[in-house]
């Protein structure tokens, strides 16, 4: 009896408060939850190295927990912790694999000595060291190499003595015996091949797969890459005629690739995914002149490094520690392929408070040995399994063979699914197994109690049920026949429903007010507002309580109207306000309240030693100006207000009372008073216009003086032009130059 008349079985199914609100007890409610649940939870190795216990390396611990369980429910996420710490004294796995073509033979002479000195180094990091050696060339076909058979026999030219050319080759498995390395690698010759590329590819691929000839140990394992060339890779073979692609299988018979000429060189993807796969953690050794080439490989191949390489690979033993170093100070969360609709997220916190998410969530770098770092992951269902079956996914640290095995179990029914009844009589004569306070019915059966056969479903007759008298609607549209019922449809709002035998009915299209159905003072049955007591209208927005009426004098309204839906409504017009209290015409209003607003606004008046009992019925706001005084329009009752205070000053206000019976005075903060003389203002204009005065007269005395000379100055010039006297000679100037003759000038001479 949960379900109303029409609503279809799906709608037992809520949110948690839409049930409760539709009447269904907390204890009928089944609402499970997701959960976890640690299965293997051993802690993380604390030991140092040189101590005297020696554990197996399947005793050491560095991820925890180990095995988990989580039941996880659609859109709930389960969280857990993951912790990872480097242990010290960790096991290494090393394997040397060197390019022997003609090129590298200088390197050979320095890698002779390799082991015990790798050996002596290593021992600074563990105590558990073993090393191998491999070696490769080419494949064995034209164009790769020379198939005359005197270049079969020796591939290098002049007196130089070259072994066979080979693909690939295991000279010395792991081993703990650096001496035994020394031995064997001292044998070895170098060998020659006809292109530049070589064929590294096919070497890796088969010591990442040949775990058991090379003798991998579930430890730390690291692969070693020597070269001074480029390499070859998936689609070169056809080259040679090969086109079979690489099986990413072992294919070692004593010790020897034996495929070479039968499968094309790996892809890179392919390698990624084996050397993955197997736990294996790459040093590309290679000379400055390819640095490049590899460092872009490097950045295809999670948690791999490159290493500069001498001419002659002297400085091969501190490339080896400096790379180790490097790949075990980063840790990298990877898992393995998640079902579907399950996603996975992760989040960091590693060293120094250093917080990431998303894909930087996923890894911790600078981890030194012996530190601890933390992983938050979040595992989320998105859709059930359609079998609901259960899943395993894996999460490990890239490059380390431990990793933690989580069971996803799915939570894809209710418990009260499991206990149901099948064949049940509730369900029309046994037709379904009753489950839930519901009948889900058998094949070939429908109905709400299976009453139907599927046959009869397309059936006109059984339409003609659903349909109302005189109307050509099925289900008013807003369902469907199931049956000769209506079954109604569901909103995208599971609030709003659909209801009735033809679902004529919803709970959602009645009146409203404020916004809200039936005014958020009603319940909508079948489009009509049931309001709750104390309410009457179409959207029970009216209300029968008279206490908004009750005026200050017990009197509803003040006598002077009706108290209708709480608020009154005046029969005189004259009166206005929320209990009638207000008369715009009447006189007195603002005399009524003149000194009541004196005294709160500027603390004088009569009223002023009573203010704080008599004339606190207002709220008072203070305005700049007149201009800003509320005016006339508002839905409020409102009075404009000019008066007198005892200092002969005018001041303005307004009076106002609102819906609720509040009164509102708003008033100009400065009144106006008249002000005498300004004695300042009428002085300075005196001083001013005496000083002003006399700069005008001494300005046009200026003039006339100016004017004065100007004219004696023409004069003086007219005269001067008038004058008679020669301007060549002075009347009163004597020459100061004399004459006198001589008498005897110009007579002869007598002796």
């Amino acid at each position: 009896d949960f379900l109303q008349e029409g609503e279809p079985t799906s709608a037992r199914c809520d949110d948690l408060a839409a049930l409760k609100s539709k009447g269904c007890p907390v204890e009928d409610i089944e609402n499970p939850r997701g959960d976890k649940q640690v299965l293997e939870d051993r802690e993380v190795t604390n030991r140092k190295i040189g101590a005297a216990e020696k554990l197996k390396p399947e005793a050491i611990t560095q991820i925890q927990p180990q095995k988990l369980v989580l039941k996880l429910r659609v859109g709930e996420p389960q969280t857990f912790s993951l912790k990872f710490k480097r242990a010290e004294d960790y096991p290494i796995d090393l394997y040397y694999l060197m390019d022997l073509s003609y090129s590298m033979k200088d390197d050979l002479e320095n890698v002779k000595s390799l082991g015990t000195a790798l050996m002596l180094e290593m021992e600074k990091i563990t105590s558990d060291f073993r090393i191998g050696f491999g070696s490769f060339v080419e494949k064995t076909v034209m164009p790769y190499i020379s198939t005359t058979p005197a270049k079969l026999r020796n591939p290098c030219t002049g007196d130089q003595n070259c072994t066979s050319p080979f693909s690939y080759k295991n000279v010395l498995s792991l081993t703990s015996e650096g001496n035994k390395f020394n031995e064997l690698v001292g044998k070895q010759h170098i060998s020659g091949n006809l292109d530049s590329p070589e064929g590294g590819f096919d070497a890796i691929m088969q010591v990442a797969v040949c775990g058991e000839q090379i003798g991998w140990r579930n430890v730390t394992r690291l692969l070693v890459f020597s070269t001074d060339a480029g390499f070859h890779f998936a689609g070169d073979g056809k080259l040679g005629g090969i086109v079979l692609p690489n099986d990413g299988k072992c294919h070692l018979e004593n010790n020897m690739y034996t495929m070479s000429h039968y499968y094309d060189y790996p892809s890179i993807a392919h390698l990624v995914q084996k050397l993955s796969e197997n736990n294996i953690q790459t040093i590309f050794a290679v000379t400055e002149e390819f640095q490049a080439v590899y460092k872009e490989l490097k950045n295809l191949i999670p948690k791999s490094a490159v290493g500069t390489l001498s001419s002659n690979s002297s400085n091969v033993i501190q490339l080896i520690i400096d790379a180790y170093n490097s790949l075990s100070s980063e840790v990298i969360l990877e898992n393995s392929k998640l079902p579907k609709g399950v996603t996975i997220s992760y989040k960091s916190f590693c060293k120094n408070g250093v917080n990431d998410t998303q894909e930087d969530g996923r890894k911790c770098s600078n981890i030194s040995i012996g530190d601890e770092v933390k992983f938050e992951i979040n595992v989320t269902a998105n859709e059930c399994p359609k079998k609901g079956q259960n899943e395993t996914i894996k999460i490990k640290p890239l490059g380390f063979t431990e990793e933690v095995e989580i069971n996803l179990q799915f939570i894809c029914e209710c418990q009260c699914q499991s206990e149901g009844e099948p064949n049940s009589p509730a369900c029309h004569e046994g037709n379904g197994t009753f489950e839930c306070g519901a009948c889900r019915c058998n094949e070939g059966r429908i109905g709400r109690l299976c009453e139907c056969s599927t046959d009869e479903v397309n059936s006109e007759d059984m339409d003609a049920y659903c349909r109302r008298e005189n109307s050509t609607e099925i289900c008013s549209n807003n369902g469907e026949c199931i049956c000769g019922q209506c079954v109604c449809k569901k909103r995208e709002n599971t609030n709003e429903v659909y209801s009735g035998k033809y679902c004529e009915c919803d709970n959602f299209n009645c009146d409203r007010s404020n916004g809200l159905i039936c005014g958020g003072n009603g319940i909508c049955k079948c489009r009509v507002c049931e309001c709750f007591p104390n309410f009457t209208g179409s959207a029970c927005d009216c209300s029968l309580d008279t206490f908004p009426c009750m005026a200050s004098n017990g009197q509803i309204c003040n006598g002077r109207g009706t108290c209708e839906c709480g608020t009154c409504n005046c029969t005189d017009p004259k009166f206005q306000g929320a209990t009638c209290e207000m008369c715009q015409t009447c006189v007195g209003v603002c005399a009524e309240h003149k000194d009541c607003v004196q005294c709160r606004a500027f603390d004088k008046g009569e009223k002023k030693e009573t203010c704080s009992q008599e004339c606190m019925h207002f709220n008072m706001t203070r305005v700049e100006s007149r201009d800003k005084l509320p005016q006339p329009g508002q839905p409020d009752p409102l009075s404009h207000c000019k008066e007198k205070d005892v200092d002969d000053c005018w001041f303005y206000f307004t009076y106002s009372v609102n819906s609720n019976g509040e009164a509102s005075v708003h008033v100009v903060e400065t009144p106006e008073c008249p002000s005498g003389p300004d004695i300042i203002p009428i002085v300075a204009g005196v001083v001013a216009g005496i000083v002003l005065i006399g700069l005008a007269l001494l300005l046009i005395w200026k003039l006339l003086m100016i004017i004065h000379d100007r004219r004696e100055f023409a004069k003086f010039e007219k005269e001067k032009m008038n004058a008679k006297w020669d301007t060549q000679e002075n009347p009163i100037y004597k020459s100061p130059i004399n004459n006198f003759k001589n008498p005897n000038y110009g007579r002869k001479a007598g002796l």
